[in-house]
């Protein structure tokens, strides 16, 4: 939805009731045309009066069979033709009504003058509204559980799998909110499952292990160093698998304990990184430090996945910018290795993914670049891999400041 249309989007009960008022409006409107035409139809088939003008005399000045034409707020006239070919015009003033006269005879009195207080325009308006402020209540009430039941469904896809929505009525909507509930406990109970199997899985992955390695230090005679460092090589990547998988798992599952969010340093928690892989730190000179609200040990996963992997793929040196621009913390990491063709810079960030060939590379086991992207949306921020100048590849990340 764009920008504008969400600035103008009404709630539902509003525009239900706006259906409503509009619906009324108009209707007021075409039954007062139809009202005013037929007492203009009802006039135009008054018989015509014979009017005769005279003296005392008994001398006839003039005479014509004419209908009455009503002036608003004067009364009535008839236009009368005399024998010198000039036309008198007979007024008959509006007839004074009594205070306690009805709205009945009012409006019954063929011929009445328009615009008194009971007028049937003024009628029709006045039902109009009385009937949309009456409504509103009603409907308002009607979409009042429809505006919970969306703010019950926006905190669940937020995270908050322990909301539930409030069953009451047998309608639609308390239909769809059991419904919703049930679909609710369903997942929260596999996630639940999900992570109990990923810890459980952990725990038996790294008990053999410990014993390989133990294994490995005891075992005679000595292995050649080829065969000791592949199988050490080999521990290492499946104690990392093991434990991005966990972090993976916890990230995608919007769990709050992963970490206090406090001002994290990101110069001195990028310098520390640079310095344990060997890449080129680069920022603006007399700048002050880049403080950005965080968790540092996501943070620190994060610099360190994206050099990791520059440094495995790089053919030359790796550098890490760091800087602001505007309210973000922007970091980028830059190398020159063979970089990423367009139509996967995306795909990169998936759980396992690998490009062509890069699964014989050393090291990886596939979940580094997707964690970044997953603590990087943790803290609101973004991240994507585009063309480095000069040859290789650049993932750049933003971070609300």
């Amino acid at each position: 939805m764009t920008p504008w249309a969400a600035r103008w989007r009404f709630p539902l009960s509003l525009r239900i009731w706006l259906a409503v008022v509009c619906t009324i409006f108009v209707l007021t409107f075409i039954f007062g045309w139809v009202l005013r035409e037929q007492r203009e139809r009802d006039r135009e088939q008054t018989p015509p009066r014979q009017v005769v003008l005279r003296t005392e005399d008994g001398e006839v000045l003039g005479e014509a069979a004419v209908r009455p034409v009503r002036v608003p707020g004067q009364g009535f006239e008839f236009q009368v033709p005399t024998k010198d070919g000039k036309t008198v015009v007979v007024q008959f003033s509006a007839r004074q009504r009594a205070p306690g006269e009805t709205a009945q005879r009012r409006a019954g009195s063929r011929g009445s003058a328009f615009g008194g207080p009971w007028d049937p325009w003024w009628m029709l308006g006045v039902i109009a509204i009385a009937v949309a402020i009456g409504s509103y209540p009603i409907v308002r009430r009607i979409t009042k559980r429809l505006d919970t039941l969306r703010s019950g469904v926006e905190r669940w896809g937020e995270g908050d799998l322990a909301v539930r929505l409030d069953v009451s009525g047998n309608d639609e909507i308390a239909f769809l909110a059991q419904r919703f509930n049930h679909s609710a406990e369903r997942i929260e109970t596999l996630l639940k499952t999900h992570k109990s199997l990923l810890a459980n899985a952990s725990h038996e992955l790294r008990s053999p292990l410990a014993r390989i390695r133990m294994g490995l230090e005891l075992m005679t005679p000595e292995p050649s160093a080829s065969t000791r460092n592949e199988i050490t090589r080999n521990i290492a990547e499946l104690d990392q698998l093991i434990d991005e998988i966990l972090l993976a798992s916890r990230l995608d599952a919007s769990e709050p304990d992963v970490g206090t969010v406090e001002p994290v340093d990101l110069t001195g928690l990028a310098a520390e990184e640079c310095a344990r892989s060997g890449a080129e730190l680069q920022t603006p000179d007399g700048a002050a430090p880049v403080v950005v609200p965080g968790v540092s040990r996501l943070l620190r996963r994060a610099l360190r996945n994206l050099l990791e992997n520059a440094r495995r793929y790089s053919d030359g040196p790796v550098t890490l910018q760091l800087g602001r621009e505007g309210a973000y913390a922007v970091i980028r990491v830059a190398d020159r290795g063979p970089g990423v063709p367009a139509a996967e810079r995306e795909r990169i960030f998936e759980p396992f993914y690998r490009l062509s060939g890069a699964s014989e590379r050393e090291g990886g086991v596939g979940l580094g670049l997707a964690l970044v992207r997953s603590i990087t949306h943790r803290h609101g921020g973004t991240v994507h891999c585009e063309e480095n100048p000069g040859g290789g590849a650049r993932f750049v990340l933003r971070l609300p400041s």
